[in-house]
């Protein structure tokens, strides 16, 4: 549930590729959900991207020395050698950046938590664990020690391939495997849980919001009603087309209802109303729109089992050169012959490529408000109940500025490629409140 850094790939322009050679299984006799699909495609434990290929999230050998290389040039080069020795099909921001990153992200927590109480870790996709070990060997040494000797950090990993790779990575240092565990399940699977945890607690997601499954939905026009997006075999049975069916998904109509697609309709004025519908007559044009209907099921998991949790999640705020259509559309994208492929429709993803989306991230924070009880039906204008969560969306530059340590990642002639490369990503922190007026 990771997604590469746009510096270390060459996003190549529109190829057609032959069909998948593998699992053509994930629709069966009856029509799924958008989300549905996208899910089987990278998770299914048989024909998921994620869980069939164990080389999908590379593990760097030694840290890089920036200071060593001349400027992007070098970096460059340094980052196409390596991806050729190792045919690796990306390497993580923290990863790329160990153990720095994960450092700057463990003193926003140091600067943020009661450290009165034991600190909770949760991380959800945690990758090939480097994140984790960044964390508890930075509050190792900088931490007081009944800190760290107190820490818990659960890693929630859908993989069992990445699973197994946290736990090598992490038990690199003997005194963390005390502290440390992995959870092989689905995070958004809310019988993973067990009981309500009221203790307070760290959330951290690091490029997991672009993997979530999302829904799509469809409308003819400018002003035809939204439609769910299916996905049926065809009479062939080997191709995949969309079906559209009204609205009825609980999850797709409160991201409808959360987004306000329709900007209170029914309140514009006629002439506003009569201006869409000559428009929509002359010039008439289909709507598509992805929703995060999967970070909208994980956070009401998180928020109901984790009401006292802390919130860190990095991902991409924008995507280059998507040809997907419709907004907030995914790149597909898979590795062949040491080349990134992007195909042009989610439907060719049948478990040997990557599905990722942009993050809205002013979406985030109204999925993240809703999710917390704070005016649960935004029709309810009426409730005077103040916000639950405080929200801070930051640059990566200005959170490893606030945070990190940028000299640590400057090549010889002040090159960054941490603050000059990353300028598509984004940090959300969101901390409970008790604001309740």
């Amino acid at each position: 549930m990771v997604s590469r850094s746009f510096t270390a790939k060459k996003l190549p322009q529109l190829i057609h590729t032959p069909k998948a050679l593998f699992s053509t299984h994930i629709v069966g006799d009856k029509p799924i959900l958008v989300r549905d699909f996208i899910h089987s495609a990278l998770y299914n434990p048989k024909h998921g991207y994620f869980c069939q290929r164990s080389g999908s999230v590379g593990v760097l050998e030694k840290s890089i020395r920036f200071n060593q290389l001349e400027g992007r040039k070098a970096y460059m080069k340094y980052l196409d050698d390596l991806y050729k020795r190792s045919d690796i099909a990306w390497y993580t921001p923290v990863e790329l950046f160990k153990p720095w990153y994960a450092h700057g992200i463990a003193e926003a927590i140091m600067r943020t938590t009661n450290l009165s109480v034991p600190l909770k870790i949760y991380e959800i996709g945690g990758g090939s664990g480097t994140c984790a070990k960044g964390i508890m060997d930075y509050i190792m040494l900088n931490a007081p020690a009944r800190v760290y000797n107190s820490m818990t950090y659960t890693s929630v990993e859908i993989s069992p391939s990445l699973a197994e790779i946290q736990r090598e990575t992490v038990g690199g240092v003997r005194s963390h495997l005390s502290k440390f565990r992995v959870e092989c399940r689905d995070a958004a699977d809310r019988t993973g849980w067990g009981a309500v945890e009221q203790q307070p607690c760290w959330v951290i997601m690091l490029e997991v919001l672009d993997n979530l499954p999302h829904d799509l939905i469809y409308s003819e026009n400018q002003v035809s009603p939204w439609m769910e997006v299916w996905v049926e075999k065809q009479h062939d049975r080997e191709t995949l087309s969309e079906l559209y069916k009204p609205l009825q998904d609980s999850l797709i109509k409160g991201c409808v209802d959360i987004i306000d697609l329709d900007k209170n309709h029914s309140s514009q004025s006629s002439i506003i109303s009569k201006t869409r519908s000559i428009w929509s007559k002359v010039f008439p044009a289909p709507r598509r729109c992805w929703l995060p209907t999967g970070c909208l099921k994980l956070l009401e998991v998180l928020h109901g089992v984790l009401p006292k949790m802390s919130l860190i999640a990095s991902d991409f705020s924008y995507l280059p050169d998507v040809k997907i259509p419709g907004e907030r559309a995914p790149l597909v994208s898979t590795k062949n012959g040491g080349s990134s492929l992007d195909y042009g429709s989610y439907l060719d993803a049948k478990g040997d490529a990557d599905i990722f989306f942009p993050t809205d991230f002013w979406l985030l924070e109204c999925i993240d408000h809703y999710c917390s009880g704070w005016l649960k039906s935004l029709k309810d204008r009426s409730s005077n109940q103040g916000k639950k969560r405080r929200t801070l969306t930051l640059d990566t530059s200005s959170f490893v500025e606030e945070f990190g340590l940028p000299s640590k990642t400057r090549t010889k002639d002040g090159y960054n490629p941490l603050l000059d490369d990353f300028k598509n990503t984004k940090f959300y922190i969101s901390v409970p409140t008790h604001n309740i007026k």
